[in-house]
């Protein structure tokens, strides 16, 4: 992977990109994200932003030997708190927990003023980052899900907008859990993770059933049941 040529996972953000964007990639590692997007046209200058000194000294050299330091600024810092307010148009956040992804988007939703776009790959828990979105005005636009490197990952389009309109007609919290896209779509990918998960959750419920039964197991064994009949009715 380089600027020129990126993952199939990065990739895909990339479609997702606006042309003519003011990108902001947050947890950029080498920033060939931003690269690409700009040597392609998909966005006019970019931001790369890093807190962690090694990656952040990795895109510092990589925009350097691209010959992008006049389009792409590489700043270190925490989140969103590397922008100026109403500074990028389209943000990205690829890789990293949906909790994490969550959390950074609230700590600095300050930063988001002139945002009309969010682009997030979670590795996990994209159901939190959806929460996040229905809680703070945004509508989700689209939803993918591919495999790469034996590794699932979800990637979320949202735009300002009505944020409960994706869940329109459909059990809520089945859209929230599954992605309510990715739930009508039911792709090869979306299956494979689901029944895995499933089978997961059957283990963890007949793992409680063999232990000491009190309230708070109970309850655990009662969500973990939820959680598998929810499961069962979005793969039938």
């Amino acid at each position: 992977m380089n600027e020129l040529k990126l993952s199939k996972r990065l990739s895909k953000v990339a479609e997702y990109i606006p042309e003519g964007s003011i990108l902001a990639d947050i947890g950029s590692d080498h920033a060939y994200l931003p690269c690409y997007a700009v040597i392609k046209g998909k966005a006019k200058n970019a931001i790369a932003g890093e807190v962690v000194e090694g990656p952040y000294r990795s895109a510092l050299s990589q925009v350097k030997r691209s010959g992008l330091d006049d389009r792409i600024a590489v700043r270190k810092g925490d989140g969103l708190a590397v922008l100026e307010t109403d500074e990028a148009t389209c943000i990205t956040i690829a890789g990293m927990g949906g909790g994490l992804i969550a959390k950074i988007l609230e700590n600095g939703k300050d930063k988001l003023g002139a945002a009309r776009r969010l682009i997030l790959q979670p590795n996990v828990n994209a159901d939190l980052i959806r929460i996040w979105l229905i809680n703070n005005g945004w509508e989700l636009k689209a939803e993918e899900i591919l495999e790469e490197d034996r590794k699932i990952y979800e990637i979320l389009t949202a735009e300002k907008g009505e944020p409960l309109k994706p869940y329109d007609g459909a059990d809520k919290d089945a859209g929230i859990l599954f992605g309510p896209f990715l739930m009508k779509e039911k792709n090869d990918v979306f299956i494979q993770k689901w029944e895995h998960e499933k089978e997961h959750w059957e283990r963890i419920a007949a793992q409680i059933s063999r232990g000491i039964q009190t309230e708070e197991t109970a309850a655990r064994k009662a969500d973990m049941l939820a959680q598998i009949k929810r499961a069962e009715e979005v793969l039938s």
